[in-house]
Protein backbone atom coordinates (compact mmCIF):
# COMPACT_ATOMS: atom_id res chain seq x y z
CA UNK A 1 0.00 0.00 0.00
CA UNK A 2 1.08 3.47 -1.11
CA UNK A 3 1.33 6.43 1.39
CA UNK A 4 0.29 9.98 0.22
CA UNK A 5 -0.32 13.08 2.23
CA UNK A 6 -4.09 14.72 2.85
CA UNK A 7 -3.94 17.98 2.46
CA UNK A 8 -7.12 20.26 4.17
CA UNK A 9 -8.05 24.03 4.33
CA UNK A 10 -10.67 24.15 6.22
CA UNK A 11 -12.61 27.24 5.59
CA UNK A 12 -16.61 28.27 7.20
CA UNK A 13 -18.63 26.81 4.62
CA UNK A 14 -16.34 24.77 2.87
CA UNK A 15 -13.41 22.47 2.75
CA UNK A 16 -10.44 21.97 0.16
CA UNK A 17 -8.93 18.43 0.22
CA UNK A 18 -6.16 17.00 -2.13
CA UNK A 19 -4.09 13.74 -1.78
CA UNK A 20 -0.55 13.77 -2.66
CA UNK A 21 1.19 10.80 -3.00
CA UNK A 22 5.03 10.41 -1.32
CA UNK A 23 7.78 9.78 -3.15
CA UNK A 24 11.34 10.89 -3.65
CA UNK A 25 10.70 12.76 -6.83
CA UNK A 26 10.08 16.21 -5.50
CA UNK A 27 10.66 18.44 -2.86
CA UNK A 28 12.57 18.57 0.97
CA UNK A 29 9.50 16.21 1.82
CA UNK A 30 9.87 14.19 -1.23
CA UNK A 31 5.61 14.31 -1.75
CA UNK A 32 4.97 14.41 -5.56
CA UNK A 33 4.30 17.45 -7.14
CA UNK A 34 0.61 16.71 -8.51
CA UNK A 35 -2.16 15.08 -6.38
CA UNK A 36 -4.03 12.06 -7.04
CA UNK A 37 -7.47 13.62 -6.41
CA UNK A 38 -8.52 16.96 -5.22
CA UNK A 39 -11.85 18.55 -4.40
CA UNK A 40 -13.94 20.90 -2.18
CA UNK A 41 -16.87 20.02 -0.39
CA UNK A 42 -18.71 23.66 -0.25
CA UNK A 43 -21.96 24.93 1.49
CA UNK A 44 -21.49 23.59 4.74
CA UNK A 45 -24.24 24.90 6.98
CA UNK A 46 -26.66 24.90 4.35
CA UNK A 47 -26.84 21.80 1.69
CA UNK A 48 -23.43 20.36 1.56
CA UNK A 49 -22.26 19.30 -1.85
CA UNK A 50 -19.01 17.27 -2.74
CA UNK A 51 -16.98 17.90 -6.49
CA UNK A 52 -13.80 15.78 -6.91
CA UNK A 53 -11.31 14.79 -9.41
CA UNK A 54 -8.63 12.51 -10.21
CA UNK A 55 -5.18 13.40 -11.67
CA UNK A 56 -6.40 13.65 -15.56
CA UNK A 57 -9.21 16.03 -14.31
CA UNK A 58 -11.61 12.91 -14.13
CA UNK A 59 -14.46 13.88 -12.12
CA UNK A 60 -15.04 10.78 -8.83
CA UNK A 61 -17.74 12.94 -7.19
CA UNK A 62 -20.38 15.64 -7.80
CA UNK A 63 -23.42 14.98 -5.52
CA UNK A 64 -24.70 16.58 -2.43
CA UNK A 65 -24.16 14.97 1.38
CA UNK A 66 -26.58 13.18 3.12
CA UNK A 67 -25.28 14.59 6.47
CA UNK A 68 -27.24 13.33 10.03
CA UNK A 69 -27.21 16.73 11.25
CA UNK A 70 -27.96 20.77 9.99
CA UNK A 71 -25.70 22.47 12.93
CA UNK A 72 -22.91 23.83 11.02
CA UNK A 73 -20.42 23.35 13.48
CA UNK A 74 -21.45 20.00 13.67
CA UNK A 75 -21.47 19.59 9.70
CA UNK A 76 -18.22 20.05 9.52
CA UNK A 77 -16.91 17.20 11.76
CA UNK A 78 -19.31 14.78 9.98
CA UNK A 79 -18.11 16.26 6.21
CA UNK A 80 -14.60 15.35 7.08
CA UNK A 81 -15.77 11.86 8.67
CA UNK A 82 -17.64 11.71 5.51
CA UNK A 83 -14.54 12.26 3.71
CA UNK A 84 -12.29 10.29 5.14
CA UNK A 85 -14.61 7.43 4.61
CA UNK A 86 -14.90 8.44 1.30
CA UNK A 87 -11.23 8.21 0.30
CA UNK A 88 -10.83 4.99 1.61
CA UNK A 89 -13.94 3.34 -0.66
CA UNK A 90 -12.35 5.09 -3.46
CA UNK A 91 -8.96 3.53 -3.39
CA UNK A 92 -7.39 1.34 -0.89
CA UNK A 93 -4.19 1.54 -2.50
CA UNK A 94 -3.73 4.82 -0.59
CA UNK A 95 -2.50 4.85 3.29
CA UNK A 96 -3.00 8.42 4.88
CA UNK A 97 0.31 9.16 6.84
CA UNK A 98 -0.43 12.50 7.73
CA UNK A 99 -2.72 15.67 7.51
CA UNK A 100 -1.32 18.78 6.44
CA UNK A 101 -3.35 21.96 7.68
CA UNK A 102 -3.61 25.28 6.41
CA UNK A 103 -3.96 27.71 9.34
CA UNK A 104 -4.25 30.85 9.09
CA UNK A 105 -2.24 32.94 11.71
CA UNK A 106 0.72 31.68 13.48
CA UNK A 107 1.16 34.95 15.62
CA UNK A 108 4.26 35.97 16.68
CA UNK A 109 5.73 32.44 17.85
CA UNK A 110 4.67 29.72 14.47
CA UNK A 111 7.51 31.25 11.71
CA UNK A 112 7.31 28.11 10.21
CA UNK A 113 5.04 24.85 9.96
CA UNK A 114 4.66 22.32 12.93
CA UNK A 115 3.74 19.32 13.76
CA UNK A 116 1.08 19.28 16.49
CA UNK A 117 0.61 18.28 20.08
CA UNK A 118 -2.27 19.40 22.32
CA UNK A 119 0.10 22.15 23.36
CA UNK A 120 0.61 23.62 20.48
CA UNK A 121 -3.05 23.38 19.27
CA UNK A 122 -3.81 25.55 22.69
CA UNK A 123 -1.37 28.06 21.27
CA UNK A 124 -2.82 28.09 18.30
CA UNK A 125 -6.48 28.48 20.14
CA UNK A 126 -5.46 31.60 21.70
CA UNK A 127 -4.81 33.65 18.40
CA UNK A 128 -8.58 33.15 17.42
CA UNK A 129 -8.65 37.04 18.75
CA UNK A 130 -6.01 37.73 15.70
CA UNK A 131 -8.41 36.09 12.64
CA UNK A 132 -11.84 35.36 14.39
CA UNK A 133 -13.47 34.46 11.38
CA UNK A 134 -10.82 32.03 9.64
CA UNK A 135 -8.68 30.46 12.88
CA UNK A 136 -11.91 28.15 14.26
CA UNK A 137 -12.44 26.26 11.25
CA UNK A 138 -8.51 25.41 10.59
CA UNK A 139 -8.67 24.31 14.30
CA UNK A 140 -11.87 22.55 13.89
CA UNK A 141 -10.62 20.32 11.17
CA UNK A 142 -7.40 19.78 13.67
CA UNK A 143 -9.61 18.58 16.26
CA UNK A 144 -11.78 16.43 14.19
CA UNK A 145 -8.92 14.86 12.37
CA UNK A 146 -7.87 14.02 16.28
CA UNK A 147 -10.99 12.14 16.96
CA UNK A 148 -11.13 10.73 13.94
CA UNK A 149 -7.93 9.55 12.74
CA UNK A 150 -5.85 10.09 16.23
CA UNK A 151 -2.84 7.88 15.11
CA UNK A 152 -2.58 9.90 12.39
CA UNK A 153 0.34 12.82 12.57
CA UNK A 154 -0.89 16.64 11.66
CA UNK A 155 1.12 19.23 10.63
CA UNK A 156 -0.22 23.32 10.40
CA UNK A 157 1.30 25.64 7.75
CA UNK A 158 0.60 28.71 8.33
CA UNK A 159 -0.06 31.78 5.99
CA UNK A 160 1.42 34.44 8.23
CA UNK A 161 4.88 32.38 8.05
CA UNK A 162 6.25 34.01 5.00
CA UNK A 163 6.16 37.35 6.13
CA UNK A 164 8.38 37.06 8.98
CA UNK A 165 11.51 38.00 7.87
CA UNK A 166 10.29 41.69 7.13
CA UNK A 167 12.03 44.47 9.39
CA UNK A 168 10.47 45.71 12.18
CA UNK A 169 9.52 48.54 10.44
CA UNK A 170 7.08 47.08 7.92
CA UNK A 171 5.80 45.03 11.00
CA UNK A 172 4.61 47.68 13.10
CA UNK A 173 1.91 49.98 13.35
CA UNK A 174 2.18 53.49 14.53
CA UNK A 175 -0.10 53.15 17.57
CA UNK A 176 0.67 52.67 21.39
CA UNK A 177 3.66 50.72 22.53
CA UNK A 178 0.68 48.45 24.61
CA UNK A 179 -0.96 47.87 21.75
CA UNK A 180 1.62 47.01 19.41
CA UNK A 181 2.32 44.41 22.44
CA UNK A 182 -0.35 42.33 22.53
CA UNK A 183 -0.20 41.31 19.18
CA UNK A 184 -1.36 44.34 17.27
CA UNK A 185 0.81 44.01 14.42
CA UNK A 186 1.30 43.43 10.35
CA UNK A 187 1.63 39.94 9.68
CA UNK A 188 0.58 39.71 6.44
CA UNK A 189 -1.38 36.55 4.43
CA UNK A 190 -1.08 34.43 1.58
CA UNK A 191 2.11 33.56 2.83
CA UNK A 192 2.08 29.79 1.24
CA UNK A 193 0.87 31.07 -2.08
CA UNK A 194 4.25 33.38 -2.11
CA UNK A 195 5.86 30.51 -0.50
CA UNK A 196 5.54 28.66 -3.60
CA UNK A 197 6.06 31.55 -6.40
CA UNK A 198 9.41 31.84 -4.31
CA UNK A 199 10.73 28.45 -4.37
CA UNK A 200 9.36 28.26 -8.33
CA UNK A 201 11.45 31.90 -9.37
CA UNK A 202 14.74 30.25 -10.47
CA UNK A 203 12.99 28.43 -12.99
CA UNK A 204 11.53 31.27 -14.78
CA UNK A 205 13.51 33.94 -14.07
CA UNK A 206 17.19 32.66 -13.52
CA UNK A 207 19.33 34.67 -11.49
CA UNK A 208 17.19 37.76 -11.39
CA UNK A 209 14.92 35.06 -8.83
CA UNK A 210 17.00 36.65 -5.59
CA UNK A 211 16.65 40.39 -7.07
CA UNK A 212 13.58 42.66 -6.56
CA UNK A 213 9.98 40.71 -7.60
CA UNK A 214 6.57 41.81 -7.28
CA UNK A 215 4.49 39.07 -6.88
CA UNK A 216 0.70 40.00 -7.22
CA UNK A 217 -1.58 37.46 -5.70
CA UNK A 218 -4.96 37.99 -7.41
CA UNK A 219 -8.45 36.37 -6.50
CA UNK A 220 -11.60 36.56 -4.65
CA UNK A 221 -8.44 37.71 -1.89
CA UNK A 222 -5.98 39.79 -3.04
CA UNK A 223 -2.75 41.01 -1.77
CA UNK A 224 0.84 41.60 -3.26
CA UNK A 225 4.65 40.60 -1.91
CA UNK A 226 7.87 42.62 -2.38
CA UNK A 227 10.81 40.17 -2.18
CA UNK A 228 14.24 40.38 -2.56
CA UNK A 229 16.82 37.15 -2.23
CA UNK A 230 13.16 35.56 -2.39
CA UNK A 231 12.20 36.36 1.28
CA UNK A 232 9.79 39.32 1.86
CA UNK A 233 10.05 42.13 2.59
CA UNK A 234 6.45 43.88 2.36
CA UNK A 235 3.50 43.04 1.55
CA UNK A 236 -0.09 44.66 1.39
CA UNK A 237 -2.10 42.36 4.28
CA UNK A 238 -1.69 43.48 7.61
CA UNK A 239 -3.59 42.86 11.20
CA UNK A 240 -6.20 41.36 9.13
CA UNK A 241 -7.11 39.79 5.21
CA UNK A 242 -8.64 43.43 5.07
CA UNK A 243 -5.55 45.60 4.40
CA UNK A 244 -4.31 46.41 0.99
CA UNK A 245 -5.90 45.54 -2.01
CA UNK A 246 -9.76 45.85 -3.52
CA UNK A 247 -11.09 42.38 -3.28
CA UNK A 248 -13.93 40.24 -3.96
CA UNK A 249 -15.98 41.53 -1.25
CA UNK A 250 -13.38 42.96 1.00
CA UNK A 251 -12.76 47.04 0.30
CA UNK A 252 -9.15 46.91 0.99
CA UNK A 253 -7.38 49.73 2.92
CA UNK A 254 -9.52 52.04 4.19
CA UNK A 255 -9.52 55.34 6.13
CA UNK A 256 -10.03 54.47 9.94
CA UNK A 257 -12.57 57.65 10.17
CA UNK A 258 -14.93 55.93 7.97
CA UNK A 259 -15.81 53.14 10.30
CA UNK A 260 -15.75 55.97 13.14
CA UNK A 261 -18.35 57.82 10.96
CA UNK A 262 -20.43 54.65 9.97
CA UNK A 263 -20.47 54.03 13.78
CA UNK A 264 -21.51 57.13 15.21
CA UNK A 265 -23.92 58.58 12.33
CA UNK A 266 -24.58 55.24 10.53
CA UNK A 267 -26.02 53.12 13.74
CA UNK A 268 -23.59 50.60 12.57
CA UNK A 269 -22.70 47.76 15.58
CA UNK A 270 -19.83 45.57 14.92
CA UNK A 271 -21.84 42.93 13.64
CA UNK A 272 -22.70 45.04 10.42
CA UNK A 273 -19.73 47.03 10.05
CA UNK A 274 -17.76 43.03 9.76
CA UNK A 275 -20.34 42.05 7.10
CA UNK A 276 -19.54 45.89 5.68
CA UNK A 277 -16.52 44.60 5.37
CA UNK A 278 -15.82 40.81 4.64
CA UNK A 279 -19.30 39.96 2.79
CA UNK A 280 -20.56 43.24 0.95
CA UNK A 281 -17.35 45.79 0.09
CA UNK A 282 -14.99 45.42 -3.08
CA UNK A 283 -16.17 44.18 -6.32
CA UNK A 284 -19.22 43.06 -5.20
CA UNK A 285 -19.89 46.51 -3.56
CA UNK A 286 -18.77 48.88 -5.82
CA UNK A 287 -20.35 47.40 -8.90
CA UNK A 288 -23.33 46.05 -7.63
CA UNK A 289 -23.64 43.36 -9.72
CA UNK A 290 -21.18 40.57 -8.71
CA UNK A 291 -17.57 39.84 -6.94
CA UNK A 292 -16.56 37.41 -9.59
CA UNK A 293 -14.09 39.25 -12.15
CA UNK A 294 -15.35 37.05 -14.99
CA UNK A 295 -18.11 38.22 -15.10
CA UNK A 296 -17.31 41.72 -14.02
CA UNK A 297 -15.19 41.82 -17.53
CA UNK A 298 -18.01 40.60 -19.74
CA UNK A 299 -20.48 42.95 -18.02
CA UNK A 300 -21.10 46.23 -20.28
CA UNK A 301 -22.46 48.31 -17.29
CA UNK A 302 -20.89 51.07 -16.45
CA UNK A 303 -21.12 50.07 -12.32
CA UNK A 304 -18.94 47.02 -13.96
CA UNK A 305 -16.19 48.80 -15.02
CA UNK A 306 -16.18 51.03 -12.43
CA UNK A 307 -15.43 48.49 -10.07
CA UNK A 308 -12.99 46.60 -12.60
CA UNK A 309 -11.16 50.06 -12.53
CA UNK A 310 -10.84 50.92 -9.30
CA UNK A 311 -9.41 47.32 -8.69
CA UNK A 312 -6.69 47.76 -11.03
CA UNK A 313 -5.70 51.41 -9.56
CA UNK A 314 -5.43 49.90 -6.26
CA UNK A 315 -3.03 47.79 -7.74
CA UNK A 316 -1.18 50.65 -9.72
CA UNK A 317 -0.96 52.03 -6.39
CA UNK A 318 0.71 49.58 -4.46
CA UNK A 319 3.04 48.36 -7.18
CA UNK A 320 4.65 52.08 -6.70
CA UNK A 321 4.48 51.36 -2.98
CA UNK A 322 6.30 48.08 -2.81
CA UNK A 323 8.89 49.23 -5.57
CA UNK A 324 10.02 52.15 -3.02
CA UNK A 325 10.23 49.25 -0.58
CA UNK A 326 12.44 47.41 -2.97
CA UNK A 327 14.39 50.63 -4.52
CA UNK A 328 13.05 49.59 -7.88
CA UNK A 329 12.02 46.24 -9.29
CA UNK A 330 13.29 43.44 -11.37
CA UNK A 331 10.14 41.42 -12.04
CA UNK A 332 6.66 41.71 -11.67
CA UNK A 333 4.81 38.04 -11.09
CA UNK A 334 0.86 37.61 -11.45
CA UNK A 335 -0.91 34.52 -9.66
CA UNK A 336 -3.89 33.45 -8.53
CA UNK A 337 -7.14 33.18 -9.75
CA UNK A 338 -7.49 36.33 -11.55
CA UNK A 339 -3.72 37.36 -11.71
CA UNK A 340 -3.71 33.56 -13.98
CA UNK A 341 -6.54 33.96 -16.05
CA UNK A 342 -7.57 37.64 -16.42
CA UNK A 343 -5.31 38.97 -19.33
CA UNK A 344 -7.77 42.12 -19.31
CA UNK A 345 -6.75 42.90 -15.48
CA UNK A 346 -2.56 42.17 -16.23
CA UNK A 347 -2.70 44.22 -19.16
CA UNK A 348 -4.05 47.20 -17.57
CA UNK A 349 -1.64 46.74 -14.49
CA UNK A 350 1.58 46.26 -16.85
CA UNK A 351 0.59 49.34 -19.10
CA UNK A 352 0.21 51.28 -15.69
CA UNK A 353 3.74 50.12 -14.85
CA UNK A 354 5.24 51.21 -17.65
CA UNK A 355 7.26 54.14 -15.96
CA UNK A 356 9.03 51.44 -14.17
CA UNK A 357 10.56 50.28 -17.23
CA UNK A 358 7.73 47.50 -18.24
CA UNK A 359 7.42 46.74 -21.65
CA UNK A 360 4.03 44.63 -22.21
CA UNK A 361 3.72 41.64 -25.44
CA UNK A 362 -0.19 42.40 -25.67
CA UNK A 363 -0.18 39.36 -27.93
CA UNK A 364 1.65 36.66 -25.57
CA UNK A 365 -0.47 38.14 -22.64
CA UNK A 366 -3.61 37.60 -24.95
CA UNK A 367 -2.72 34.63 -25.43
CA UNK A 368 -1.08 33.14 -22.80
CA UNK A 369 -2.74 29.99 -21.00
CA UNK A 370 -0.76 28.93 -17.80
CA UNK A 371 2.63 30.00 -17.24
CA UNK A 372 5.07 32.26 -19.20
CA UNK A 373 6.53 35.52 -20.11
CA UNK A 374 4.27 38.66 -20.80
CA UNK A 375 6.68 41.37 -20.97
CA UNK A 376 9.13 41.88 -24.25
CA UNK A 377 12.55 40.51 -24.34
CA UNK A 378 13.52 44.31 -23.99
CA UNK A 379 11.75 45.11 -21.29
CA UNK A 380 14.24 46.23 -18.26
CA UNK A 381 11.40 44.76 -15.99
CA UNK A 382 9.94 41.54 -16.83
CA UNK A 383 6.49 40.42 -16.07
CA UNK A 384 5.48 36.53 -15.68
CA UNK A 385 2.41 34.44 -14.53
CA UNK A 386 3.07 32.03 -12.95
CA UNK A 387 0.61 29.51 -11.38
CA UNK A 388 0.65 29.13 -7.90
CA UNK A 389 0.08 25.91 -5.87
CA UNK A 390 -0.21 26.53 -1.93
CA UNK A 391 -1.13 22.59 -2.18
CA UNK A 392 1.75 21.45 -2.94
CA UNK A 393 3.59 24.03 -0.17
CA UNK A 394 1.69 21.70 2.96
CA UNK A 395 1.87 18.68 1.32
CA UNK A 396 6.26 18.90 1.16
CA UNK A 397 6.30 20.89 5.11
CA UNK A 398 4.26 18.21 6.13
CA UNK A 399 6.33 15.15 4.42
CA UNK A 400 9.20 16.50 5.53
CA UNK A 401 8.44 16.55 9.49
CA UNK A 402 7.49 13.14 8.72
CA UNK A 403 10.85 12.48 9.01
CA UNK A 404 11.95 14.94 11.80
Amino acid sequence: MSEAVLVINSGSSSIKFALFPLSGTAGAGGVARSPVLHGQIEGIGAAPHMKARDAQGTVLSDAPLALATTDPDKQHRETLAFLLSWLEERGTSWRIAAVGHRVVHGGENFAEPVRLDRQQVDALVRLIPLAPLHQPHNLGAIDAFSELAPETPQVACFDTAFHRTKRAEARNYPLPRAVTESGVRRYGFHGLSYEYIARALPEFLGEKAEGRVIVAHLGNGSSMCAMRERRCVETTMGFTALEGLMMGTRPGTLDPGVLLHLMQFGGMDLTRLTRLLYKESGLLGVSGISQDMRTLLLSTAPEAKEAVDLFCYRITKEVGALAAALGGVDALIFTGGIGEHAAQIREKVCLDAAWLGLELDAGANAGLSGAGRISREASRIEAWVIPTNEEWIIADHTAALLTC
